[in-house]
């Protein structure tokens, strides 16, 4: 009897085919599964990565408010054309902090992941007023409205809170002064602004000034550039070397 007569009688056999099939799965589900029982960790850590500045967390609220995921990914897929246009591929701890993560396939607009220092705090502004003025190609919305609203960060340290719930390191410190920390992100230089005290509770990498180009009010637009122009910014990654399986643990 040839291979394909053996091959036949097991199609041909409901229950042997069954009891086959459940063997081959478990033998593969035993081989992805298995491995992470001994990892305690399956997202490497990577230097740089520190939780969004309260100003930063009130922008990523506000661009996931107006909905700018549905056109915007943050997710550079590990092909040539996406890294050589976009930058480095995106790596999992990048989203470590995020909840929920804004990956995603649909692009109406261009990937955003390394968005931040890419363009001058003007042209962001520019490009909220009157999209076309600086891409004329642009379909999107104007957002001109975000300039002249101010940003409501009462509750700020709630929203630490509530991150802090879902597995964010937030520090009681860090929670205790996020009011005071979303003034002098915004206006380091404003007579009550302590933005040392910022730098020294979330790092040096952060960004500190009138996003909007006024420093006279905190508005949304201020909240919205800070959380742009920190896209993809703090990992260094002429540094940056792969962890091994054994890193992870």
């Amino acid at each position: 009897m040839s291979i394909w007569n053996k091959h036949e009688r097991i199609e041909k056999n409901a229950t042997l085919l069954m009891v086959l099939s459940l063997v081959v799965v478990s033998i593969g589900g035993l081989v992805e599964i298995a491995p992470l029982f001994y990892l305690e960790n399956t997202i490497e850590k990577v230097q740089g990565m520190r939780p969004y500045t309260p100003l930063e967390l009130a922008g990523r609220q506000i661009y996931i408010r107006e909905g700018c995921y549905n056109c915007h990914s943050q997710m550079v897929r590990p092909m040539r054309d996406e890294v050589e246009r976009y930058g480095h591929f995106s790596l999992a701890a990048e989203s470590m902090y995020d909840h929920p993560f804004q990956w995603g396939s649909k692009r109406t607009g261009p990937d955003l992941a390394r968005l931040g220092g890419r363009y001058s705090d003007e042209w962001h502004v520019d490009h909220m007023r009157d999209p076309r003025a600086v891409v004329p190609e642009s379909v999107m919305p104007t957002y001109a409205f975000l300039e002249n609203t101010p940003l409501d960060f009462a509750h700020i340290a709630d929203d630490l809170k509530a991150n802090r719930l879902v597995g964010v390191p937030y520090t009681d410190e860090q929670i205790e002064n996020a009011v005071m920390d979303v003034k002098s992100q915004a206006n380091p230089d404003g007579d009550d602004a302590d933005f040392d005290a910022v730098l020294e509770r979330y790092g040096e990498n952060v960004q500190g000034r009138a996003f909007d180009g006024d420093p006279s009010d905190v508005t949304e637009l201020d909240a919205m550039i800070a959380y742009l122009q920190m896209l993809g910014t703090l990992v260094d990654f002429s540094t940056y070397e792969p962890a091994t399986d054994h890193n992870l643990r």
